[in-house]
């Protein structure tokens, strides 16, 4: 078993009450791991962008003392507990540009403006070096969500797939009105991977209320077929047991939309996951 890759910062950072997920590119011989932070100071309701890099994928440093990206108030929404429950900046999905030279960061966030629970969209940033990045507006427009969880961009075939997921609550008072509210994975298609980007009807690729999957992705198998993996949060009686459910082929219809063969099997999952042993408990 491998030490952590990355933990918290110091006392005092800006990342010293909590790391989250990100995502990992390489770049002139080194790898950049781009992750979300939260502080102590702030009791974690504010989330931010760090990276850390390496050159063997096994021992990370940070290289810089702040983060590389926060969010702009003029396109998005800061910390307001009356409105929202945190200030939205995490989860960073990093690619190269496709416009030609640097690279593109896609992030969760929030629209300062509109119905609160429909405030919910990707935001997006650019840089040349991986380590200064600009902030731009929203690669998606709001309204159906609160929160876009983990997104994901994938090219298959002639058509780019940007995938996220979002629990159930975070639906929007709007979305209710004309679809069910469901716990997974959902995406949108576009032509071009900049935009714009539409949703591909109501249905998630995977998804139920209150579903054990979570944050899926699209992965190319070794044959250049397309897969669907996703994070089986909890099992039975809602406990936690974080596994991975065995992929699922991804099926292409002739207009672009993404269907899965078959969905996740939570009972395959269970079958094949070891409950872990709780340590007895000392009383006193």
């Amino acid at each position: 078993m491998l030490p952590d890759a990355l933990g918290v910062g110091e006392p005092g950072a800006w990342d010293d009450k909590a790391t989250w997920t990100g995502s990992v590119v390489a770049h002139d011989g080194r790898w950049y791991l781009f992750y979300t932070g939260i502080s102590t100071a702030e009791d974690g309701l504010v989330q931010r962008i760090g990276v850390a890099t390496s050159d063997d994928l096994l021992t990370w440093h940070k290289p810089l003392d702040h983060p590389v990206l926060t969010t702009d108030p003029r396109w998005y929404e800061q910390l307001d507990t009356a409105v929202w429950h945190e200030e939205a900046c995490r989860d960073p999905w990093v690619f190269a540009d496709p416009s030609g030279g640097g690279f593109r960061m896609l992030f969760t966030a929030r629209v300062h403006s509109g119905p609160p629970d429909g405030r919910g969209v990707i935001g997006q940033a650019r840089s040349d070096d991986l380590q200064t990045w600009e902030v731009l507006p929203p690669l998606t427009q709001p309204g159906d969500f609160g929160h876009l969880e983990v997104p994901q961009l994938a090219p298959i075939g002639d058509w780019w797939y940007l995938v996220f997921s979002v629990y159930e609550w975070a639906h929007s008072a709007a979305r209710v009105r004309r679809a069910s509210a469901v716990c997974g994975t959902h995406y949108m298609m576009a032509r071009s991977p900049l935009g714009p980007f539409l949703p591909a009807g109501d249905e998630f690729l995977s998804g139920t209320p209150a579903g054990p999957f979570y944050a899926g992705k699209l992965v190319e198998g070794p044959r250049g077929e397309w897969l669907f993996m996703t994070w089986a949060q909890f099992g039975t009686g809602g406990r936690f047991i974080g596994a991975l459910a065995d992929p699922v082929p991804v099926i292409q219809e002739p207009d672009g939309r993404l269907r899965l063969s078959t969905q996740p099997s939570l009972d395959a999952v269970l079958a094949d996951y070891t409950q872990p042993p709780v340590p007895a408990r000392s009383h006193p």
